[in-house]
C-alpha cells in the first residue's frame, strides 16, 4: 500500500478512556493484520510534578481529554473497524460523520508539543511574579499564605514573605512546595 494514502485523524473517545481506546485499537490492528493501513495510534500527554509528602512525584495527564491521534488510511472497511471499537464515539469531523483528516500543520504543532514535553523532563513552568499572593502547600510552613517578595527563576525558588506571629519573615521556598491563591 502507498504511504501517501496514510493521513492524520482525530478519533472522539469516552474521556478517560482514552488508554483502553488505544489498547483496543493496538489489538484489533493486530489482530486484523492492517498494520500497513493503521501505521501509529497515539495519546498526547503532558508531564507535569505534584508534592505528595514532601517529595516530588511526576505524573502524566491528557493533553487533549477524550481524543486520541491515528495516522491510517481510511480506505473501505478502516473507518468502519475504528468507530466499532469500544469506547470509540467517532471521529472529529464535519457533520455528516465524515472524518476529515488533520492539516499538516497541525499534525506537526500537536506532534512538535508531544517531543518537546517528552524532551523537557524536569522543566517546570510556573510563571510567578513578584507581589502575586500564594499559599505554602509544603513544608514546616505548610498552609500559610505570603505574597511574592523575588523570583529566581534560574532556581526555580521563590522569595516570599509570610506572617508569623504578627511579624513579616522572609521564607526562600522552591515552585513546588506553593500553590496560587
Amino acid at each position: 500500500m502507498a504511504d501517501q494514502s496514510l493521513k492524520w485523524y482525530v478519533v472522539r473517545a469516552v474521556s478517560g478512556k482514552e488508554k483502553k481506546v488505544k489498547q483496543y485499537l493496538d489489538a484489533e490492528i493486530s489482530r486484523l493484520g492492517i498494520q500497513h493501513l493503521v501505521s501509529q495510534v497515539l495519546i498526547p500527554m503532558e508531564k507535569y510534578y505534584q508534592m505528595r509528602d514532601g517529595k516530588k512525584v511526576a505524573k502524566e495527564r491528557n493533553y487533549y481529554p477524550g481524543y486520541v491521534l491515528i495516522e491510517a488510511a481510511l480506505d473501505g472497511e478502516i473507518e468502519h473497524i475504528i468507530k466499532n471499537v469500544t469506547s470509540v464515539i467517532g471521529f472529529l469531523g464535519d457533520n455528516s460523520g465524515n472524518a476529515i483528516p488533520l492539516r499538516p500543520a497541525e499534525v506537526n504543532r500537536i506532534l512538535g508539543k508531544v517531543d518537546e514535553m517528552a524532551e523537557q523532563g524536569e522543566s517546570i513552568n510556573v510563571p510567578y511574579y513578584v507581589g502575586e499572593t500564594v499559599k505554602v502547600s509544603d513544608g514546616p510552613f505548610n498552609g500559610f499564605t505570603g505574597e511574592i517578595e523575588e523570583v529566581h527563576e534560574d532556581k526555580k525558588k521563590l522569595t516570599v514573605m509570610v506572617k508569623v506571629f504578627g511579624r513579616k519573615t522572609p521564607l526562600e521556598l522552591n515552585y513546588m512546595q506553593v500553590e496560587k491563591e
